[in-house]
């Protein structure tokens, strides 16, 4: 298989992007990276994140390009979508986040400052608490109400709205909302 073979089979599982590091991985050389991108078959959307101008564009590619920006040194995402983010991702109430919500684990560092269009959570999330999607992970449903309810910063129409909401689309359950004290707590005490 060729580098051009494996380069589409990385950028499609996510989205159409891809690293510089998956770029070299697939046999390219960094060395040839501008010349892509002078004839039009790369775009260049931020250090070391690319996209294959061919591949079509989906509709939330920075879900996809902010995972990118998360890997380590071995390639691998940090990153997982999470709270008020999340809530937009599974469409969980009228939530509007100003900023998208990425949990990190808590030995997550950069040698760079974190754009201001993140915020980011420490927390070493386990493999039940998230869910693959096609270039990036986003916490659980459960474990995405958990976490609105404890970070407290939503107001409790939208904490009952995205609630109601999980529950309406079978999202989550009665039985995981009661198996979270927390969660059970605040459905008694509203009503839900």
């Amino acid at each position: 298989m060729g580098s051009k073979d494996l380069l589409f089979e990385i950028a499609d599982r996510q989205q159409g992007y891809f690293t510089s590091k998956q770029a070299e991985e697939s046999g390219y050389y960094r060395s040839h990276f501008q010349r892509y991108i002078d004839s039009g078959e790369w775009l260049r959307e931020m250090r070391g994140i690319y996209r294959l101008a061919r591949y079509p564009i989906t509709e939330r590619p920075e879900l996809v390009i902010w995972s990118l920006w998360s890997q380590n040194r071995e390639g691998e995402s940090r990153g997982t979508w999470s709270h008020e983010t999340a809530l937009d991702i599974y469409e969980l109430s009228d939530v509007m986040p100003a900023k998208m919500h990425l949990t990190v684990p808590n030995a997550f560092r950069r040698g760079i400052a974190i754009p201001k269009v993140l915020t980011l959570h420490y927390a070493n999330l386990r493999e039940d608490e998230m869910r693959r999607q096609q270039g990036y992970q986003v916490t659980t449903p459960i474990r995405t109400l958990i976490d609105i309810l404890l970070d407290g910063k939503l107001s409790i129409d939208l904490i009952v709205q995205a609630i109601s909401d999980a529950l309406r689309l079978g999202l989550v359950s009665r039985n995981e909302l009661d198996n979270h004290a927390e969660l059970k707590r605040f459905c008694h005490d509203h009503q839900i």
